[in-house]
């Protein structure tokens, strides 16, 4: 197996287009799989001129641009991770959500299966993007064809100012309301890891009315006005009209919920508050339920830099491949964590580096992210990081 990545932060958006085509031409053979995530300044429709019809194309938008070993690509920047594997299988499929999410990811699952030439078949990884909105219920979709047990890793398609401009795309559709499914079936182990860069604090609360991602209330009481009292005086408003978007101010402070400890160190997943309502109710960008436990998280920028290598580290560790044996790896990190630490992006790529020298590797950023939480559950959480590696 070979991997190669690209990137590049060009203004105009042919001549990013024209970039990638060039990179791919340099090499022999087409690749058998390509994840292309971009920056919405770089986004064309077409997609069928890249010279590589036969290759499973996966796209999705990613916020603002793009990762990799030789740093960030912000602003207009575009990603490219290709894989060569002649004995591998992999197939990419795509499908509208419309008004029934967990109908259109059955959809694409069992479409690329077959596009993989594997229908039936339960494959190593799915790689997935989806828009915002409803990632609980792709996720189910995905299981319903493949089962719980294999990994589903990615993230939901994002925009530089949640305007809705997501989206996801393969050779030949573009969808601003839909899910891009591939199946891989590598020839090679692959290693994965889902975390997050936050601290529990002693601020705790069980949820006692909440409608799918409208959090109404933590312990019988309106939920921003407990929200309100462990994140401090003049971290969200104290009375609004309508609904106030709160999405940078409660980006340090998101709630998590508690699944399972390795060691001494707890796993939480987050839920990024997203709005307050007129009502002291919380908009979320996750599903919440009554009866979850919540924890107020804390964060700090220097966390945040640091967490995604040891995602990284983390990832290898799970596979058994000392870095030398990895080909690449495929990084999912927060939107609103990157646009946390903008300044310090480069202390990001960094520690991946670091981590994982001399491998190359893609990193998105997403409006969500889904992997495999420590309960060894397929799961969509927000402020997370994931990392796949995949083995030379």
């Amino acid at each position: 197996m070979q991997i190669d990545v690209f990137t590049t932060n060009l203004p105009a958006e042919r001549s990013a287009h024209d970039a990638l085509r060039d990179w791919l031409s340099h090499h022999d053979t087409a690749p058998s799989f390509l994840a292309l995530h971009q920056s919405v300044r770089t986004l064309d429709d077409t997609r069928s001129d890249l010279g590589c019809p036969d290759t499973a194309l996966h796209g999705a938008t990613s916020c603002l641009g793009v990762m990799g070993a030789d740093g960030p690509k912000i602003e207009s920047g575009l990603g490219a991770f290709a894989i060569w594997d002649a004995d591998g299988d992999y197939g990419t499929a795509i499908a509208p959500i419309k008004t029934d999410a967990r109908t259109a990811a059955r959809i694409a699952t069992a479409n690329a299966l077959v596009n993989a030439g594997r229908p039936g078949e339960a494959p190593d990884l799915i790689w997935i993007s989806a828009s915002p909105g409803c990632e609980e219920i792709v996720l189910a979709g995905v299981e319903d064809i493949v089962g719980e047990n294999v990994p589903v890793v990615g993230g939901s398609a994002a925009d530089n100012a949640v305007a809705g401009e997501w989206r996801v795309f393969d050779g030949a559709e573009t969808l601003a309301d839909g899910v891009i499914v591939s199946a891989l079936f590598p020839s090679k182990p692959i290693g994965f890891a889902y975390h997050n860069g936050y601290a529990p604090t002693q601020h705790k609360g069980t949820v006692t009315a909440a409608s799918e991602r409208l959090l109404k209330e933590i312990n019988h009481r309106p939920a921003a006005e407990v929200y309100r009292e462990w994140t401090g005086a003049g971290v969200i408003p104290d009375a609004v009209v309508g609904t106030t978007p709160i999405l940078s101010e409660s980006t340090m402070a998101p709630l998590g919920r508690y699944l399972d400890s390795l060691g001494d160190v707890p796993f939480y997943l987050l839920a990024h508050p997203a709005g307050l309502t007129a009502d002291d109710e919380l908009e979320l960008f996750a599903n919440i339920q009554v009866g979850d436990a919540l924890t107020l998280m804390s964060g700090a920028p220097d966390q945040l830099t640091r967490r995604a290598g040891k995602v990284a580290a983390l990832a290898a560790e799970a596979s058994d491949m000392e870095p030398s044996e990895i080909a690449g790896a495929l990084m999912v990190y927060c939107g609103g964590c990157m646009l946390a630490v903008q300044d310090s992006l480069s202390d990001v790529t960094n520690g991946v580096v670091e981590a994982l020298p001399g491998v190359p590797f893609l990193g998105i950023f997403t409006f969500g992210e889904q992997g495999v939480a420590l309960d060894g559950r397929n799961r969509h959480g927000n402020l997370m990081i994931s990392a796949i590696v995949f083995g030379a």
